[in-house]
């Protein structure tokens, strides 16, 4: 579009300069140049937002499918990890019932019968035999208290491991042995003032008795009778007993 000089009226003849017909067709020009740059300013802001907003989807599905592959890469660590840690477990229990126990006393086969009173075993503490319809609750817990032997025995039954010790025991043994049957399922642990041994390790038909809770046979019995092979009722219940 041309100035407003260059303009002619719908006659034909141009207006004068400084009419008003000329000053008209200036304004008419100066807001047809207007329209124009904001046409164009818009026309850029349009583009500038597409390209903007394309950067930004593009940078959240990287940013999604890094993260989700990092989460991914981290949870297979993990699982790898659990893995690892339970393929060597199994193999510390595997290697471990192999192993010999150096003073380990076995005594055969023992009767399981329930019964309601109290019976008298031959061991202390007993290593087995007829035993109370309830089992002592043995889900790493620790008694500050003698326990009935029946309910032990019938603990002993489904797998569980009993440490018992007497007065002759320390308090870094009693602690010691604490702290690793409240983490052991299947164990529990009780004073047995009466026995002759400091402490005493007590599986079904199996027993050793050691001086310290540092001994290393402390480990591989808990490693080997824990639900081990001498486990007449393998999987029954050690929790929701007596307490």
């Amino acid at each position: 579009m041309g100035s407003a000089s260059k303009q002619t009226s719908p006659t034909g003849k141009q207006p004068k300069p400084g009419s008003k017909a000329a000053q008209q067709a200036d304004r008419r020009a100066r807001i047809a140049e207007l329209r124009a740059v904001e046409q164009r300013r818009e026309r850029r802001n349009k583009m500038l937002t597409i390209g903007i907003s394309s950067v930004l989807v593009l940078a959240m599905i990287g940013g999604g499918t890094w993260l989700a592959m990092d989460a991914k890469d981290k949870s297979d660590k993990k699982k790898a990890a659990a893995a690892a840690a339970a393929e060597a477990a199994q193999k510390a229990k595997d290697d471990a019932a192999k192993a010999e126990i150096p003073g380990l006393q076995t005594f055969g086969k023992l009767t399981q019968n329930h019964v309601q009173t109290d019976v008298k075993y031959p061991q202390t503490p007993p290593v087995g035999g007829d035993h109370n319809p309830v089992w002592q609750t043995c889900m790493g817990n620790v008694y500050d208290k003698p326990v009935k032997n029946e309910n032990a025995v019938h603990s002993l039954e489904h797998g569980a491991v009993w440490v018992t010790y007497n007065g002759k025991a320390t308090a870094e043994d009693i602690k010691t042995l604490s702290d690793k049957v409240k983490a052991t399922p299947y164990s529990l642990m009780s004073p047995y003032p009466d026995e002759q041994g400091t402490i005493t390790l007590t599986a079904w038909s199996t027993q050793l008795v050691v001086d310290s809770a540092t001994d290393p046979r402390v480990e591989t019995f808990f490693a080997k009778y824990v639900q081990g092979p001498q486990t007449l009722e393998q999987g029954a219940s050690c929790s929701s007993g007596q307490m």
